[in-house]
């Protein structure tokens, strides 16, 4: 019975949000003809103000203005389209499209001013000719009249087309009625669209069609959308209370497999699958879902797979069927030699080159970075840099990040061989080589070594602790980036697989994570930490390996 009330509450969530949309910007918004009445004052009000004795002394037809006052009115497109003369409501032969009443006055004068493009004013304004003269004269759409019987003063405006967004104003000198000797505040004026015929289907035509809407008012949203906003705000109030005070069960999403999940493989990748793992222990609390991450969990993409293939072994999985509680993630694909793994691929992967900032250099041509790791550049005065020699710190051969480096941006040559097997006995006046085994290494090793050139995963370079001493290298000047991969061609990335020792079966918590990582909430993270999705690649062959 819960679960059926929490359902309603959230379609009624979703339901309530759409239908205010298409209210208010589909129905009623999409022909919506706004008008301001941004000035109603009197003459007297500012009559005795300096340099504004004039506006007393105001006339008309030979008298003076009794009480005058002057309306300024903002007509506007404030719909979603454009409006056009058949949209008015009135007679198709009537050429009046608007209809302004002010009670208890009389129109005087009546000017049009601050169109927002010029063509409007020919709605207003014809030019005819009388002998050899040329006069301007008002359109029979615009016009002003006086009804001493109701005692109102009208004006009427023509069916203007307005694009989305145009407008035009009005101004209106008007004067109290001569028999009317009280002192009242004149009443607001009354803006509509003239009346058509009287047929049957006229109200559902204005409804939907074309109304004159006051919109000084409208700060934030109209009095349905308002209505809309308090429903869907009671309705996640509802579903929240429901759900914190009175569900008794706090199961786990149906999508959490029980288990115990061993992860390895790449230390490039490894900052990325950590997050990607805690998020999903977290979501899947209640599950008894365990995934160990020590320091040492994951040691890099050969020893990934190699562990990967040892566990499937040592479990006498059958050809033909999976193991449901190992995956491997490696820097492209894993070398030959494992004919039980199979790979998925899940992510791209972006690496840089790291300098030391002694070296003085931010971006090498390939040619340079070829030159380089060959060992026939050892100085980086030689590439424009300081005169600081070069170190060259590597990866193990285990690694993919170096294997990476080899096939995407070496040619596939192999770097020499260390010089120093400890990176710490580089002699600092000297070029010299050495070797390290984990990405944590590569880092602190570049920074702390002057003149020193290494390589990572590129979101790894951000944030870690020694960032401040490193520059990350652009090639040919295309930046490290996904975007990069995509949009320039930048070289030095690969694909990020995940291995698993067969099929992992369908229920397994191998399974489950997998499809976590690369169809829920894991894509978020991959993004976050820098990583372009497989299945959003516009080039699927950025997603195969070398």
């Amino acid at each position: 019975m819960g679960e059926r009330v929490e359902q309603w509450i959230a379609i009624l969530s979703l339901g309530f949000p759409v239908v205010a949309f298409l209210w208010e910007f589909a129905i009623v918004g999409r022909k919506r003809l706004g008008y301001r009445v941004q000035m109603d004052t009197l003459a007297a009000d500012a009559a005795d103000k300096p340099y504004a004795d004039v506006l007393g002394d105001m006339r008309h037809d030979g008298h003076q203005l009794r009480d005058p006052s002057f309306v300024l009115l903002r007509i506007e497109n404030a719909g979603s389209a454009k409006i056009v003369s058949e949209d008015y409501l009135a007679d198709p032969a009537d050429p009046y499209g608007i209809k302004v009443t002010f009670r208890d006055r009389r129109v005087a004068a009546v000017v049009l001013t601050d169109p927002s493009n010029n063509a409007l004013r020919d709605f207003f304004f014809e030019e005819v000719t009388e002998g050899d003269n040329l006069r301007i004269v008002a359109k029979p759409g615009f016009r002003r009249s006086n009804h001493v019987g109701e005692r109102t003063g009208t004006i009427r405006l023509p069916k203007v087309t307005l694009p989305r967004g145009a407008e035009y104003k009005v101004l209106v000198v008007l004067e109290r009625w001569p028999d009317d000797h009280s002192t009242d505040n004149f009443p607001d004026p009354v803006v509509q669209g003239t009346d058509g015929h009287d047929r049957w289907y006229d109200p559902l035509v204005r409804f939907f069609r074309l109304k004159a809407t006051r919109t000084e008012s409208h700060v934030f949203a109209s009095r349905p959308a308002w209505w809309a906003i308090w429903i869907l705000i009671t309705a996640v109030v509802v579903q929240a209370s429901f759900t914190l005070f009175f569900r008794s069960d706090r199961r786990p999403p149906l999508d959490c497999v029980g288990g115990t999940l061993y992860l390895h493989g790449s230390t490039a990748f490894a900052p990325a699958v950590r997050a990607a793992a805690e998020d999903y222990l977290k979501r899947c609390e209640g599950a008894d879902v365990h995934i160990p991450l020590a320091d040492d969990t994951f040691k890099g993409s050969t020893d990934g797979v190699t562990d990967l293939d040892r566990a499937g072994k040592d479990a006498g999985i059958p050809v033909g069927e999976g193991l449901g509680h190992h995956i491997a993630f490696t820097d492209g694909m894993a070398s030959d030699g494992h004919p039980r793994l199979i790979p998925r691929p899940v992510a791209l992967s972006v690496f840089t080159l790291v300098v030391n900032k002694d070296a003085g250099v931010q971006n090498l041509r390939l040619a340079q970075i070829r030159e380089i790791f060959a060992g026939r550049i050892q100085n980086w005065s030689e590439v424009g840099g300081n005169d600081v020699p070069v170190h060259l710190v590597n990866r193990d051969p285990g690694s993919g990040t170096r294997s990476a480096l080899v096939g995407k941006v070496l040619g596939g040559k192999e770097p020499p061989q260390f010089t120093e097997t400890d990176c710490a006995s580089l002699n600092p006046k000297r070029y010299g080589r050495c070797e390290v085994t984990s990405t944590d290494t590569m880092l602190n090793t570049t920074a702390a070594t002057p003149g020193a050139i290494g390589y990572s995963e590129t979101s790894g370079v951000d944030g870690h602790k020694a960032a401040g001493g490193l520059v990350k290298v652009t090639i040919d000047g295309r930046e490290p980036t996904a975007e990069g991969v995509e949009d320039t061609d930048y070289p030095y990335w690969q694909t990020e697989f995940a291995y698993t020792y067969g099929e992992a079966p369908a229920g397994s918590v191998a399974a489950a994570f997998l499809n976590f990582l690369t169809q829920q909430s894991g894509r978020d993270i991959l993004r976050d930490h820098g990583h372009g999705l497989c299945s959003e690649a516009r080039n699927s062959g950025e997603c195969r390996p070398l």
